[in-house]
């Protein structure tokens, strides 16, 4: 039986991942009090169902506290649990909450928005820390339903999962990154008109980029740096490790590198590759 919770801030988008794991085949339950978690998977699991997704949030009100409880008796009951933690930026989270002029679960007439957030990125610290995170601030549905898809197919039992991101530091460091990797001192491939509307993963661009040595070195040295500590950070309880790659737009450089990195690791299973504005890239 799988389990996987999901968690998150409000607005970060934890329906559109539950929409996204019941299209998949899971049975789907939303807004659980934390407290009936085990005795829900119990119930699924005597009625024969093998594939089970759960949001818990604040919404939950004060039992939200004891979800890390609960979610250490889930573990004896089920072989496979997983939880997902939805985050995002607080500018992105206020836009969203004023775009669909939705009520924030913590709000009230003496609190702001901002305010709110804050209370509940404090109430659910503890569970932030226990799960994968997701930083959504930037990220279309369909790239999150995407990453949902591989979070969910990948073997639990084979050990850390290596993930290399691609990203724009003019949009921000991604909050779910463990490592960040600035390759904007990199020769930029925007400055040529052809090869401007194009990405790191086109052929133009990887070969313009390849006749620099400063971008070889700057491979290098990132997986030799990687290469040196993976192994202690496999040694840690952790199940993946996100190593963040920026360039200026997260459109060439970081992108090119990222991909370099994910060739160079492909012994390594399991193993993904994201560029936060594109579909995520499966790896063999």
């Amino acid at each position: 039986m799988q389990i996987v919770l999901i968690s998150g801030l409000s607005g970060s988008g934890k329906s559109v991942v539950l929409k996204a794991l019941e299209d998949y085949g899971y049975f789907a339950v939303d807004n659980l009090p934390a407290m009936l978690l085990p005795q829900l998977v119990e119930y699924l699991r005597d009625a024969g169902q093998r594939r089970v997704a759960v949001a818990v949030d604040v919404r939950s009100g004060a039992s939200i506290a004891a979800l890390p409880e609960r979610i250490a008796d889930t573990r004896a009951l089920v072989d496979d649990l997983r939880l997902i933690f939805l985050n995002a930026r607080d500018d992105t989270l206020i836009a969203r909450f004023s775009e669909t002029r939705r009520r924030h679960p913590l709000a009230s007439d003496e609190i702001s928005l901002a305010e709110a957030i804050h209370h509940e990125r404090a109430a659910l610290e503890a569970i932030a820390e226990m799960g994968h995170n997701f930083d959504t601030s930037d990220m279309a549905p369909n790239t999150l339903r995407a990453w949902v898809k591989d979070f969910v197919g990948a073997d639990p039992t084979a050990g850390l999962t290596l993930m290399f991101q691609s990203f724009g530091f003019k949009l921000g460091i991604p909050l779910d990154a463990d490592l960040v990797f600035d390759v904007r001192c990199l020769p930029n491939p925007h400055y040529d008109r052809e090869l401007r509307p194009l990405t790191g993963r086109d052929e133009a661009v990887a070969k313009w980029l390849a006749q620099f040595g400063s971008v070889e070195t700057m491979i290098d040295d990132i997986a030799g740096f990687i290469r040196r500590w993976l192994p202690l950070y496999m040694q840690d309880t952790r199940n993946y490790l996100t190593v963040a790659v920026g360039c200026t737009g997260g459109q060439h450089r970081s992108v090119y590198v990222t991909e370099q990195l994910a060739r160079r690791f492909s012994d390594h299973s399991p193993l993904l590759v994201r560029h936060r504005n594109q579909a995520p890239v499966e790896v063999p």
